[in-house]
């Protein structure tokens, strides 16, 4: 199982060539074993990157998110107490984007990787990340 941020859920669908050869490797073994984990967050993120323009496809917001979720063995991971709780540690000082402390929170709850091309998330002590 993986963690994954979402720009790599983008990039898997939309451009593929900017994964890494590691990415696409962890991204192939978890749909063929325990599945991809997706923190809800990312849907909001798709979603608000689609409403500004800075995706552009042919499909609504609605399809999208949901052919993102049907495409991939993957499971939407709701934010539970204790993910809420790590996002606001000390631990996950340095990431200001809150939606990276959420997905980063993630992980961590979960104790998977996260595949990541973020330096940010992957520079992080603690946080196991792919790439």
């Amino acid at each position: 199982m993986i963690v994954v941020d979402t720009h790599v859920v983008i990039w898997d669908a939309l451009a593929p060539h900017k994964l890494s050869r590691i990415a696409k490797s962890a991204i192939k073994n978890a749909n063929a074993e325990d599945g991809i984990v997706l923190a809800d967050i990312s849907l909001w993120e798709i979603g608000m990157l689609m409403e500004k323009g800075r995706i552009s496809i042919n499909e609504s917001c609605q399809a999208f998110l949901s052919l993102l979720l049907e495409v991939n063995k993957c499971r939407l991971q709701p934010i539970t107490v204790d993910i809420a709780v790590r996002a606001t540690h000390s631990a996950l000082t340095g990431l200001a984007d809150p939606a990276d402390r959420l997905i980063a929170a993630t992980s961590l709850a979960l104790d998977v990787p996260l595949v990541t091309a973020d330096q940010c998330l992957r520079g992080h002590k603690g946080l196991k990340t792919i790439w």
